[in-house]
């Protein structure tokens, strides 16, 4: 086989192995916002068509710096209702997006840590340039773990942001509101969008 030929066999090869691995991914998320939407605990039904997402961009799939917060106090967090939730920085997420250097503060919540299903669970908060816009005004979320976090290093996936619960339902639910620090300088077109029925 002449040199072009292997060049050329070789350069399918890598390309070929990219596309399946951005199909692979695409395919995975997919499922995942399929289950969302299948198994979700306030829209029901036909509402269910109204459940909004960007479309899947691996881009927003970041990897980010852990630094764990010390001695970190819990606080009152405000809602989108008349109860304030117990929540406490659990540590800092820095992490480069679309060129922009970026951090993030990762929340826990002080009633999980009873439930033993729940209790290695951390939140993260957000608002962005889209947010009141094409995504839910008060914020977005992202779960994590304890055990995604691993020699300081974690991955953020914002095509797994999903809105809270008060998104779907006034006055009905106390959702935790992202404080200001956590309100980042972009526009992160991932995850889920801002809810298609009109909320009364």
């Amino acid at each position: 086989m002449g040199t072009l030929r292997i060049f050329m066999a070789l350069s399918l090869a890598t390309c070929f192995h990219y596309t399946f691995a951005q199909n692979s991914y695409s395919d995975s998320l997919q499922a995942y916002i399929d289950d969302y939407v299948k198994d979700h605990e306030v829209v029901k039904g036909e509402d269910r068509k109204y459940l909004n997402f960007f479309p899947i961009d691996e881009s927003y799939r970041v990897n980010g710096r852990f630094e764990k917060a010390n001695d970190s106090k819990w606080f009152l967090m405000e809602t989108s209702g008349h109860e304030k939730k117990m929540y406490r920085v659990y540590g800092v997420i820095s992490f480069n997006i679309h060129d922009t250097l970026v951090k993030l503060n990762v929340y826990q919540a002080q009633n999980l840590l009873s439930d033993p299903k729940y209790k290695d669970y951390l939140v993260l908060m957000f608002t962005d340039k889209t947010s009141g816009t094409e995504s839910y005004d008060i914020g977005r979320y992202i779960d994590l773990t304890l055990g995604e976090i691993k020699n300081n290093k974690v991955t953020i996936d914002f095509n797994k942001a999903y809105n809270p619960y008060c998104a779907y339902e006034k006055n009905k639910y106390n959702c935790p509101i992202p404080p200001r620090e956590n309100d980042l300088p972009v526009a992160i077109r991932a995850g889920e969008k801002a809810y298609g029925k009109k909320v009364e």
